[in-house]
């Protein structure tokens, strides 16, 4: 099992928000945003794992938190597949272990950014149990030639939250694009947000990210 940092809004939460971060960071960097969300009344867990140490191609071998190894510039082309599917993996054991502490599926949220973003569709989109949403930030889909023939169906209806900042040098935000065209082609509902920001948050889109949750887990 991963480790984690966990965050609870109030006693026996029966909800919970995997979130996962992005390349070279650790679980920690979206701990703040909790406080942030505006959320409702009910107890949530947050948990916010922190990846695997490994080699990072793209960054000289360095090796650092990532979920998957980048060969390349070009991330939807260079990605290791059998990274992505080794941590979208893990993160199934991150659900298991909310389903066993009280959270049913539909009460689990997925979200991340960038990397932790694409690991978070990946996962959700596979998941063999219909889940909350998925909010998926400065990102894309991974894999994406195969998820048509492994999406599973109790996920089809799953809300999806996208956003992506327009001056993004890291993912460029025609990726993003082509992404939730991808999804709406094959009947996903995502709700898309574009920000006058480069590859990273801001006020204005968490604002947004809680007002999302506020409707998948009132």
């Amino acid at each position: 099992m991963l480790d984690a940092i966990e965050i609870e809004t109030g006693p026996g939460p029966q909800a919970s928000v995997i979130w996962l971060h992005g390349l070279g960071a650790d679980g920690s960097d979206f701990e703040p945003v909790v406080g942030e969300l505006a959320l409702p009344a009910r107890p949530i867990r947050f948990v916010f794992p922190h990846a695997p140490m490994r080699p990072v191609t793209i960054n000289g071998g360095m090796v650092m938190r990532a979920w998957y190894d980048i060969l390349g510039n070009d991330v939807a082309r260079r990605e290791d597949a059998a990274g992505v599917r080794e941590s979208q993996r893990e993160v199934e054991a991150l659900i298991a272990r909310e389903r066993e502490r009280g959270a049913a599926a539909e009460h689990i949220v997925l979200a991340g950014f960038s990397q932790g973003g694409a690991i978070a569709l990946q996962t959700a989109l596979r998941h063999p149990e219909r889940l909350a949403g998925v909010v998926a930030l400065s990102t894309y889909v991974p894999i994406a030639d195969s998820l048509a023939a492994e999406a599973h169906a109790a996920n089809r209806a799953t809300p999806i939250f996208m956003a992506h900042g327009v001056h993004d040098p890291i993912v460029p935000a025609a990726l993003g694009r082509r992404s939730r065209d991808l999804l709406a082609s094959l009947g996903y509902t995502v709700e898309w947000h574009e920000y006058a920001m480069p590859h990273a948050v801001c006020a204005e889109e968490i604002d947004h990210v809680g007002a999302w949750l506020r409707g998948v887990l009132a």
